[in-house]
């Protein structure tokens, strides 16, 4: 009886991958064209436009840089939709999921980082002076490139069991994929929690720009980079993160095929967090920019009161 519900529900998996072919193409192509544009641009405009490194700048190259981390195997993923793959590339196939799943939660972490960064800045300006700093900043991606390598690649690499024939790369994962501990871990240390702190930190922000009674362009900017952040997580990784609950929920549930068909949608639509960070590079440069306006004037009303005070 066990058999025939396990041969039921691969037949009910296979359905959904053959639908599924379709529309990751529909969804893959645009977000690889529009995410390579955004964030090749950003970098181009990061390093070669502002002169002076600031947190924000070192934080948005870096998450530039998981996004395209993100979206170079992208093409793999679509050609494995169509051909299997032989049994000599597996570990070439396992290499290529890492460096999605990389790029996948590294991404997250970084935005949970501008995050905590924005809400030192806002909500105690005193400590920020003493914990921010471009260093610092550095430190902390390169802190979190580390981490998402070291935690990701080893787990991943056993989700994948040998074959001795040919396979359908970022498709069928083994079992240990779907153990509790991997499942819980993921969920706790991947998404909820970033979430969380990500959700508290934007939610005080807003308050004490609230309190303060600002209505200046910088206050205002700040407030879209925050809406755009919340927005760049939550919009693609919730759905896919429940998905994922859900389909390991009902792992050896006979009725698995709707539940299969949301996850791989739901995952495919994740990626489109590559084109919605582009709304927080807008933001940051948009307001490194009047930054450095509102410098030049100060500097320019001192030097007017100097030469006026030198006349006098």
């Amino acid at each position: 009886m066990k058999q025939q519900k396990a041969e039921n529900s691969n037949c009910s998996t296979r359905e959904v991958d053959e639908q599924m072919k379709y529309l990751e193409l529909v969804i893959y192509i645009p977000i690889f064209i529009m995410g390579m544009f955004l964030n090749l641009a950003a970098l181009l405009v990061y390093c070669l436009c502002f002169r002076k490194w600031t947190e924000s700048t070192i934080y948005m190259t870096s998450l530039a840089l998981m996004d395209l981390l993100l979206l170079l195997p992208l093409p793999f993923k679509m050609h494995a939709a169509y051909q299997t793959w032989p049994q000599e590339f597996q570990h070439v196939c396992s290499f290529l999921e890492n460096l999605y799943f990389v790029g996948t939660y590294g991404g997250i972490y970084m935005i949970m980082c501008i995050g905590v960064d924005r809400w030192l800045a806002i909500c105690h300006p005193f400590k920020a002076k003493q914990l921010r700093s471009p260093k610092a900043a550095l430190i902390t991606c390169v802190g979190v490139w580390v981490l998402a390598f070291t935690a990701i690649f080893p787990v991943t690499f056993s989700f994948r069991t040998k074959v001795d024939e040919h396979f359908h790369c970022f498709h069928r994962f083994s079992e240990n994929g779907w153990s509790p501990k991997v499942i819980i871990c993921l969920q706790i240390f991947g998404f909820l929690g970033p979430a969380l702190t990500l959700v508290c930190c934007s939610v005080q922000i807003i308050w004490t720009l609230q309190e303060s009674g600002q209505r200046s362009t910088k206050s205002q900017a700040c407030v879209k980079i925050i809406y755009s952040g919340l927005c760049a997580f939550l919009v693609p990784f919730t759905p896919s993160h429940l998905a994922i609950f859900l389909q390991f929920l009902v792992r050896h549930i006979f009725s698995m095929k709707s539940i299969s068909m949301f996850l791989q949608t739901a995952m495919c639509l994740s990626n489109i967090t590559c084109c919605l960070d582009g709304l927080c590079y807008y933001f940051i440069a948009d307001e490194v920019k009047n930054t450095k306006n509102n410098f030049k004037m100060s500097r320019l009303s001192q030097r007017r009161a100097n030469s006026s005070t030198s006349e006098v």
